[in-house]
């Protein structure tokens, strides 16, 4: 039967901080919940999303806990970002197959086949494509009746402020849906500059009194000098070769270029990985003041607003554990698109046809 309404309600399933449903909602989409097993994500996600977070393992989530969950006379859509750890680019060479973070898209596909929930859409690597796991997961959708899209989504044309490239799916048994493309062109790529030139200068080791996330690692002495004797753009090898480390001495280091150094102001920032606030582990290095950036600038590189909220207030600001949450996050800006297409297609579908009950 047609359905009453074309509202989304939408569970995350790895919701993480909430970069996923703040795209989603800013498309409209109404977010009932999030599951995440650490708990480091509750403050976030409950105070930007306003929805309730369950700390449950995914394996452990039930047909019937996922259908009290999303709002009655709904659409109901499935969302979420497995783990990609096991498929990163940064993991080649690497025998991941016995890592647990396998089997959680399997349990992705299992609770769409037993919840059956209108449409579902997953972000991850691209890299993810080949893997058996993940065309077990496609054929489980075919074979429950979704019709499904996926392609790899180069974020700068959705308005990301950052190289990064991500792969996005999504299905719907009420009809046919396709991955949006991206509205930007190169010549309107958004920058560094675009993203964060207005924050508050610091130094290294220091952190904005208004704003406790905009808080930049202390560099070591030699770091210090290394990154004084960088140039946005440029790369170790400009440095002189007393600053240079034994790693950039054999050949197998002479090859990896994009580390020690500093970003660019006129050009979107490179992909935003869990240890960008190292100076050394990436290019990371702010295009001019002599630190790595901050953890407020990296959220506003994966697209976060800038009075985005992680931690509580009071609250003690560690750059490890936020770094695996900004870096790991599904930009909100890409969460958006695929929410306003999701939107797009309900409102189409329910003018020609019914909701599969």
């Amino acid at each position: 039967m047609p359905p009453k309404t074309t509202k989304v309600s939408a569970v995350d399933l790895f919701c993480g901080v909430g970069g996923l449903s703040r795209g989603l909602q800013d498309a409209g989409i109404t977010v009932a919940a999030g599951y995440d097993i650490d708990p480091k994500c509750q403050y976030p996600f409950e105070s930007n999303i306003g929805a309730g977070f369950l700390e449950r393992d995914v394996r452990s989530v039930t047909r019937t806990q996922l259908r009290r969950l999303w709002e009655p006379g709904t659409i109901q859509l499935l969302a979420g970002c497995a783990p990609c750890q096991p498929f990163s680019p940064y993991r080649r060479g690497v025998d991941t197959s016995s890592e647990e973070d396998w089997s959680l898209l399997a349990d992705f596909g299992r609770l769409t086949a037993v919840a059956r929930p209108h449409i579902v859409t997953m972000e991850n690597v691209p890299r993810i494509i080949g893997s058996r796991v993940f065309q077990d997961f496609v054929g489980c959708l075919s074979n429950t009746g979704y019709l499904v899209s996926y392609r790899s989504c180069y974020c700068p044309e959705y308005g990301l402020p950052q190289l990064r490239r991500r792969l996005v799916l999504i299905a719907s048994r009420i009809g046919k849906i396709d991955v949006p493309r991206g509205g930007y062109g190169p010549d309107e790529f958004l920058t560094v500059r675009d993203a964060i030139a207005a924050l508050a200068k610091i130094g290294h080791g220091e952190a904005d009194a208004h704003d406790p996330l905009h808080k930049s690692r202390a560099l070591s002495e030699i770091n210090l000098r290394r990154i004084k004797a960088s140039r946005p753009g440029g790369t170790w090898q400009d440095w002189p070769a007393q600053l240079r480390a034994p790693c950039h001495q054999r050949s197998s280091g002479a090859t990896f270029r994009n580390v020690y150094a500093r970003m660019q102001w006129d050009q979107p920032a490179p992909t935003i990985t869990t240890l960008f606030h190292n100076f050394g582990t990436g290019r990371f290095g702010h295009p001019e003041q002599d630190r790595a950036i901050t953890l407020r600038e990296a959220a506003i590189l994966q697209g976060f607003p800038p009075n985005y909220r992680f931690v509580a207030p009071g609250s003690k600001v560690e750059f490890a554990p936020l770094g695996r949450l900004i870096g790991n996050a599904v930009p909100p800006v890409l969460a958006r698109s695929v929410g306003a297409a999701i939107v797009e297609h309900v409102q189409r579908m329910s003018t020609s046809r019914g909701v599969k009950r």
